[in-house]
């Protein structure tokens, strides 16, 4: 305490992988000054993604999924500062204003806030049995509600939409999957996973609707019963889920004058334009070798990892910069997706094996060179994938295509 005021050395916004990975590799790096997290949740930190996958299923329990037990923060002195929201910056004063009325001084602050789910903005997006999936408490309130339910309307054929339409088809509820675009995944892969995921999920029972406008949830006492679609027909439901992307949850840095618009801006070192401010993970917003050099967010786990451990290591006086390849996954049903990669401006695709097997890669190329892979059970084509891509491989697609040679076969030497 000083004056009154509480002072850490590092504070860090956010509890979720960025925070946490951040707060790690401050210790592991030798960081011996004092570390805050502050979140706006209760819980101390958890890995998000098997929410809408293991945890949704009942796969895991809540303690299987934390990142790390309640004594290993201990032991490492990080002060958690748990269930209140950071509301404003002063960045002259270094002080931060939680929504529950602290006011707490960092000499470093490290913003990992990550976003909140993006809401329908029609009538009914605020109904009784509409939900997103972002937090422990959306899913154990959705999980509460599952056992009434028989019907569920997912609106959003990404990610988040589609793991959780496997997972509630997997319960037997009858699940309708509405999709804007003319494809499901149309934001992140090419047609062949696309049309290779739209037949799998209907395999599963899933009824899918593409190009699909929603234009309000339907209620019947003070809850949701029914999606309108812009045709006029009703889909009738007990429950809706939302998964059409997040909002990033950087408003009090920019407000204090931090450049930014989605997200905030970092240079290599995950800093952004305010003194001894770092922000790193969904919020942040970097220029990415492996995007052609644009200014992008990535909402990973790896990127919130790679760019925290940057971030660390800056403060304890390295010089390091952030330059990782971009990797995803996604598990449906008994199919395990794994990207290597970004596919932003491919002009050619290749093939490589048959969907109808369920184990195969798309490839995507831009300019002749290697970009990206998505891998469907097919652990091989991801893990020798990587270093085509780290290299920037110009390979004949003839070759890419044949499964008969392993792809490291085919790094140029």
């Amino acid at each position: 305490m000083e004056g009154g005021l509480d002072n850490y050395d590092v504070v860090i916004v956010g509890a979720g992988h960025g925070g946490a990975q951040a707060a790690i590799a401050l210790r592991q790096n030798g960081f011996a000054g004092t570390i805050a997290m502050i979140g706006d949740e209760p819980e101390i930190p958890y890995e998000r993604p098997p929410l809408s996958k293991d945890y949704l299923a009942g796969d895991k329990s809540f303690e299987r999924i934390l990142i790390r037990q309640p004594a290993f923060w201990a032991e490492r002195a990080v002060t958690m500062l748990l269930g209140s929201a950071v509301v404003r910056v002063d960045p002259e004063a270094r002080t931060l204003d939680t929504a529950a009325g602290a006011v707490i001084g960092y000499g470093k602050l490290i913003w990992a806030t990550g976003g909140s789910p993006r809401r329908l903005s029609c009538a009914g997006h605020d109904l009784r049995g509409v939900h997103g999936v972002r937090t422990r408490a959306d899913v154990d309130q959705l999980m509460r509600e599952l056992p009434q339910v028989t019907r569920v309307v997912v609106v959003g054929g990404g990610y988040i939409g589609l793991e959780a339409a496997a997972v509630l088809a997997k319960f037997g509820k009858h699940v309708t999957v509405l999709e804007a675009q003319d494809r499901v995944l149309a934001r992140v892969a090419g047609e062949p996973l696309s049309r290779f995921y739209e037949a799998e999920h209907r395999a599963h029972g899933v009824d899918l609707h593409l190009g699909a406008s929603v234009v309000c949830i339907e209620e019947r006492d003070g809850a949701a019963c029914g999606v309108r679609l812009a045709d006029d027909s009703v889909l009738a439901c007990e429950m809706v889920i939302v998964g059409i992307g997040i909002i990033t949850a950087v408003a009090p840095l920019l407000a204090a004058g931090a450049e930014g618009h989605n997200g905030v801006t970092v240079d290599a070192q995950c800093r952004t334009s305010l003194a001894d401010v770092f922000a790193i993970g969904d919020c942040a917003a970097h220029a990415n070798r492996f995007a052609g050099g644009a200014t992008i967010r990535l909402e990973s786990v790896q990127n919130a990892n790679d760019q925290a451990t940057v971030a660390a290591k800056t403060i304890v006086g390295e010089s390091v910069a952030y330059d990782a390849v971009p990797w995803f996954w996604s598990n449906q049903y008994d199919l395990r997706l794994q990207t290597v990669g970004l596919s932003i401006g491919y002009d050619a695709m290749v093939l490589r094996g048959v969907t109808e097997t369920r184990s195969f890669s798309v490839i995507y190329l831009k300019a002749g060179r290697v970009i990206a892979l998505d891998c469907v059970n097919a652990v091989k084509d991801y893990v020798q994938g990587r270093a085509l891509v780290l290299a920037g491989a110009e390979i004949d697609p003839v070759a890419l295509a044949d499964t008969s040679v392993p792809l490291k076969a085919l790094l140029p030497v």
